[in-house]
């Protein structure tokens, strides 16, 4: 069953359309989370869905119900935003109860409503605070207990992380995707931060300029990019991407990187190219060795800085005089790092893109050329 349902759907302002008849389901209990760079349409997407946006053409379908013209509040669904929006002046257990007071629901059940909510959320002890006593992250917990109390049929989340340190995002992001498990509701999740997308979704949605680019699993958005955008966003550090020129030696299909060639594994079948073509080779940090492997393909590089995190470090050279980076571990010490003149990968994992287009080769969904 449809959670959520849009069907070519278009936004413009005036003149100026920023978001261009894209389609999208989410399922019924699904999480997906709309993901991209700033000004891709994601938030206007999540704004038409909750209906504050006005659709300029297209259908958006709530559980096989129509809404184009259904005000907010008769949509079924509750938003959690960025900013919180609480009343500064109502105590935690009126901000949580807010909605139920508005429609009127007798005391009695606002009254236990609240208090189920507050258990779930660990608000329990805070229910006589104001929203200024409060922590950044217990006022997030607030605005998600004051959408839970309605018991939605879709929650709408626009950024509500970006606001918290580095410590209370990866705890929201824990406490918000168990939440979602618990309560079992269509969930739409908009971020800019890929690594919230990866750790919360069920399925993401990489939007660029008002368009989708590709939805799919984390780890397929990982493994099969689209397209060299979609390599580039999802993954931290993203994907080093370079040029290198396809030619045949002896039957076989090289990439001619540098004054180097690599064997275009068979499995990557790019179809039918022409020798000298240019393409975009695609190489994520984690799948680049420092020593070698039976198999792997040895490249000169220039490293410029070791970057410590601990068990990890982040190597970043210079390929071709393109910043190249490689995640490497540790092993407790970083002086064995600091002396790599060489790189190793296994051509396997390699991605080859189209250099006009931008799109992978290999991908399921693109005709072989």
């Amino acid at each position: 069953m449809s959670g959520v349902k849009l069907e070519k759907v278009v936004k413009r302002y005036g003149d100026v359309e920023v978001v261009h008849g894209i389609d999208l389901e989410v399922d019924s209990k699904e999480f997906v989370v709309l993901v991209g760079p700033s000004g891709c349409g994601k938030s206007t997407t999540l704004r038409m869905i909750a209906g504050l946006e006005e659709i300029s053409d297209g259908t958006v379908t709530i559980h096989e119900r129509k809404v184009n013209e259904i005000a907010p509040k008769d949509r079924d669904v509750a938003m959690v935003f960025q900013n919180y929006a609480l009343y500064p002046h109502l105590n935690v257990s009126d901000n949580i109860a807010f909605g139920l007071k508005i429609r009127k629901v007798p005391k009695a059940d606002i009254a236990k409503q609240v208090k189920e909510v507050a258990e779930i959320l660990g608000l329990t002890e805070y229910l006589d605070r104001r929203p200024a006593d409060l922590s950044g992250g217990q006022r997030q917990r607030v605005a998600m207990g004051r959408a839970i109390v309605r018991h939605p049929k879709v929650f709408l989340f626009d950024e509500p992380l970006s606001n918290l340190d580095a410590k209370l995002r990866t705890q929201m992001r824990a406490e918000i995707k168990q939440l979602h498990k618990r309560l079992g509701a269509t969930s739409v999740y908009v971020t800019h931060d890929q690594v919230e997308a990866m750790t919360l979704a069920d399925r993401i949605v990489v939007m660029c300029d008002g368009r989708i680019e590709q939805i799919g699993t984390p780890m397929e958005l990982f493994n099969h990019p689209i397209n060299t955008f979609v390599a580039g966003f999802i993954g931290s550090p993203p994907m080093n991407q370079f040029e290198a020129i396809l030619e045949e030696k002896d039957g076989q299909l090289m990439a001619n990187i540098g004054d180097h060639t690599v064997e275009i594994p068979s499995s990557l079948d790019l179809g039918i190219v022409n020798t000298g073509r240019k393409v975009i080779i695609g190489l994520r940090p984690e799948h680049v060795l420092i020593e070698p492997e039976a198999g792997s393909a040895a490249i000169p590089i220039e490293l410029e800085l070791v970057e410590t995190l601990g068990s990890e470090a982040l190597l970043h050279t210079k390929l071709m005089g393109k910043p190249f980076v490689v995640k490497a571990e540790t092993h407790g010490r970083v002086d064995h790092l600091e002396q790599v003149e060489t790189l190793y990968f296994k051509p396997s994992m390699m991605k080859v893109f189209d250099h006009e287009t931008g799109e992978a080769f290999d991908h399921p969904s693109r005709l072989k050329q």
